[in-house]
């Protein structure tokens, strides 16, 4: 059984593919999945949709980079984040890469997040592109206070950095989760750090419906297509497709308390 630690399920939703998608991920043998959070829109669709596909859909809420400058109901999403079926704070953190101009409040943004996940004792689910120093900094305060489990700190999700940055995230206590990047051509270097993350740290993920991985680029991506990000994963350390299978689902209950 797999699970796909990462989903945006809007596009699903709005042309009406949602069932669809489901069930070929059931086929596939991902039985679990993450519905991501980041904006109002998504938090209340990834809360609704963990009520309606309960046991097969947990979420997530919270407040995403691209927020940085509006004007947010922390209200609404405190209420979200006491429901049981949401699992995580997030997706929330920082991206330089296009918009380095927000760059002062994004980082307010993401430790309001963070000091939701501390209150909430809920893991944090964390974007990073181009901000390893900010965001390194950030999650070394937030670790310092974290009260909670400490096995459910959080993750990095679709890691693309180095070794050092993974290391660094590491030894703050936080799950590495690959997508489909890891199976890209150009990704030599991304597969080396795959070997630096202990078994006990590993996730995968989709990022559906963006990111999908070899053999299935130029589709668009769906839960069912972790598999193949299992399978390159499996190859990569030396293990059968089901020893994947297990310690990245076992790790992803874990983390997300499923």
């Amino acid at each position: 059984m797999f699970i796909d630690s990462h989903v945006h399920f809007d596009r699903f939703e709005k042309d009406g593919t949602l069932d669809e998608v489901l069930a070929a991920a059931k086929e596939a043998g991902v039985l679990e999945m993450i519905a991501i959070g980041g904006s109002a829109e998504a938090n209340e669709r990834s809360a609704r949709l963990a009520g309606e596909y309960a046991g097969q859909i947990f979420g997530c809420a919270g407040y995403d980079r691209d927020e940085a400058e509006k004007d947010l109901d922390f209200d609404a999403l405190r209420e979200l984040l006491g429901h049981p079926p949401v699992k995580a704070v997030g997706e929330t953190g920082l991206d330089y890469y296009y918009t380095a101009d927000t760059a002062e409040a994004q980082k307010k943004l993401f430790n309001e997040n963070l000091a939701l996940a501390v209150e909430f004792e809920k893991p944090v689910v964390v974007h990073s592109r181009d901000a390893d120093e900010d965001t390194i900094d950030l999650l070394r305060d937030f670790s310092n206070a974290w009260k909670g489990d400490e096995l459910r700190r959080g993750v990095l999700h679709c890691f693309t950095r180095d070794e050092k940055f993974a290391r660094a995230v590491l030894d703050l206590g936080f799950y590495v989760s690959f997508s489909g990047i890891m199976t890209f051509n150009n990704a030599g270097p991304l597969r080396e750090v795959v070997q630096h993350v202990p078994d006990d740290r590993l996730l995968i993920e989709t990022d559906s419906p963006y990111l999908a991985p070899v053999p299935m680029r130029g589709n668009r991506c769906e839960p069912a297509f972790v598999v193949h990000t299992a399978e390159k994963l499996a190859e990569l350390k030396g293990y059968s497709l089901g020893s994947v299978a297990e310690l990245t689902a076992k790790n992803a209950r874990t983390l997300f308390a499923l």
